[in-house]
């Protein structure tokens, strides 16, 4: 008895010097405090709080102005971190190896989707990425625009009904509607599954109200609710939100795997009356679980490349999620941008009028430049989310775009990071920074894309010389399928409605952690929402 207590004090001792080690003792030691940065505001949230507070952009961008393009700054429980808006330094990042997401995201992310290419790394997520590739391409996305316009239809026609109900003008919260147009998108293109959250003649079925218990409140940030998540068989007494998205994640696996079930049997079907095999290029199809199916069972993949059911199976609440919060704030974002610029909404309405279709297809959608210009603003300028995070797996030092002066006066060619650092690479501090964009950097301009700054090139970015989408092996995967159900989510929208904000515009802020959305300052207990003033347009 007396050796097993030993045994245990050495066991919980050793954990102690560990966790004093790499979150006291190595915080201080970290070759990141040569850097400048602000003074750390707490001793359990680091910066953290601070920084991802509602409204508080204005901080990381004062942060930028004082310290430069690379902070010290403080992670949760005073993990040393670097703050960085330098190109050349995410670039780095975004493409080494050694520079992974940390336990804090992967753990929590795991709980809600698993272990999908949205939480691996290392080779397992170089896997996942090589199969699923192919239900993302230019081609597969060409063929999903038919469902963005259906879909972007039936909103229209929702509002179209409120402003009858209302008398000619309808006050909307375009967030909550916007949420369900896109579910109800990634439902029919990811799964060819009806989720009617939409619908006024039925109700969302179980997977719709499963996916809202998960997804529609993001708890504040805590200590209690991050060792919740480290440690879930220690909250013995769950409150009713963890009890609801325990049950909504019993629903979601049940017809998940419902879904990759039927998937798979329609594919061998196929396969069969093809008399053969199918190859990695001959996959086509409509919604994105069948192609991924598709692309996993080819015959020129390798068996031990193949995702297993379960990471196949991950993926559905990974394309639910990506494909559904994401896009609704984009889209809510760009209708206030043209709210607040009447003269930029009414010249895209008239590109848009002089369409002879009131269902383009994806050619169509490219053939309008001034929507492609103002998506192009849009995303640049309110980029869903906001910030990417990684940690070190090692030693290393890090190029800059030029020299610096650290807080001891020395000029330096690069920052020094120890193991266990984290990174935060601010998307929206690099897309808003006047050193790249001009002095009108915060304004809302879509000619800009006309003429578009040379010095933007040095933007790692997968997609039109910006952070939004991110960058290298990590990038988004579903970057086009985003930007097509934008624009033909604008395309309709603005085509038949005007916009008009029943709030003052100068109370919108932002909520939300990584993601942010848009709300009101004097309301942000209420979450997202952005109220318009939504009429039909009537042609002078």
């Amino acid at each position: 008895m007396v050796q097993l207590t030993d045994a245990l004090s050495w066991i919980l001792g050793a954990i102690v010097i560990r966790i004093v080690w790499r979150n006291c003792i190595s915080a201080y030691i970290s070759p990141l405090r040569t850097l400048r940065g602000p003074p750390c505001p707490s001793p359990f949230y680091g910066h953290v709080r601070q920084i991802f507070r509602a409204g508080n952009s204005h901080i990381t961008a004062q942060m930028v102005k004082e310290h430069g393009r690379n902070v010290f700054c403080r992670w949760l429980f005073m993990v040393p971190c670097l703050w960085t808006t330098d190109p050349q330094a995410i670039r780095h990042v975004l493409h080494s190896g050694i520079y992974t997401k940390p336990w804090e995201f992967r753990i929590p992310a795991a709980r809600v989707v698993g272990n999908s290419v949205l939480v691996a790394e290392g080779d397992k997520h170089r896997g996942q990425r090589t199969i699923m590739n192919p239900a993302f391409g230019p081609a597969q996305i060409r063929e999903l625009v038919q469902i963005f316009v259906e879909k972007s239809a039936q909103l229209r026609d929702v509002w179209v009904a409120e402003i009858a109900a209302q008398g000619g003008c309808a006050r909307v919260d375009v967030v909550n509607d916007l949420k369900k147009m896109t579910l109800d998108v990634i439902g029919l293109a990811g799964f060819g599954y009806e989720l009617n959250s939409l619908s006024t003649t039925q109700k969302p079925n179980e997977l719709a109200r499963a996916f809202h218990h998960i997804f529609n409140a993001t708890p504040p940030v805590s200590i209690y609710r991050i060792i919740m998540d480290f440690l879930p068989f220690l909250d013995f007494f769950p409150d009713e939100r963890t009890k609801a998205i325990r049950e909504a994640h019993v629903v979601m696996r049940r017809i998940g795997t419902e879904l990759v079930r039927d998937k798979k049997a329609a594919v061998m079907r196929e396969l069969n009356d093809q008399n053969g095999g199918v190859e990695k290029k001959d996959v086509l199809g409509r919604d994105l679980l069948s192609l991924l199916i598709k692309a996993n069972m080819a015959t020129n993949i390798p068996e031990n490349q193949r995702l297993t059911d379960e990471e196949v199976l991950a993926q559905i609440p990974t394309f639910l999620v990506a494909g559904h919060e994401t896009t609704s704030t984009a889209a809510a974002w760009c209708l206030y941008a043209l709210a607040q610029n009447p003269r930029a909404q009414q010249k895209l309405r008239e590109e848009l009028l002089n369409a002879q279709t009131e269902s383009p297809s994806a050619d169509e959608l490219a053939a309008l430049p001034y929507l492609d210009n103002v998506v192009r603003e849009s995303l640049r300028l309110h980029a869903p989310v906001a910030f990417m995070l990684r940690g070190s797996e090692q030693d290393d030092v890090i190029p800059t775009s030029e020299p610096f002066v650290d807080r001891n006066g020395k000029t330096q060619n690069g920052i020094r990071v120890g193991k266990g650092n984290r990174v935060i690479m601010s998307i929206l501090a690099l897309n808003h920074s006047t050193e790249l964009w001009g002095d009108d950097a915060l304004e809302f301009r879509p000619e800009r894309w006309e003429n578009p700054p040379a010095d933007i090139s040095n933007i790692p970015g997968v997609w039109g010389h910006m952070l939004t989408f991110s960058g290298g092996p990590h990038a988004c995967i579903g970057f086009r399928f985003s930007v097509a159900e934008l624009k033909a989510l604008i395309f309709t929208l603005v085509r038949a409605l005007t916009f008009e904000f029943a709030a003052d515009p100068e109370d919108v802020t932002s909520v939300g952690m990584f993601t942010q959305r848009p709300a009101l300052r004097s309301e942000v207990k209420k979450g997202a929402q952005l109220p318009f003033f939504i009429r039909p347009y009537v042609p002078a």
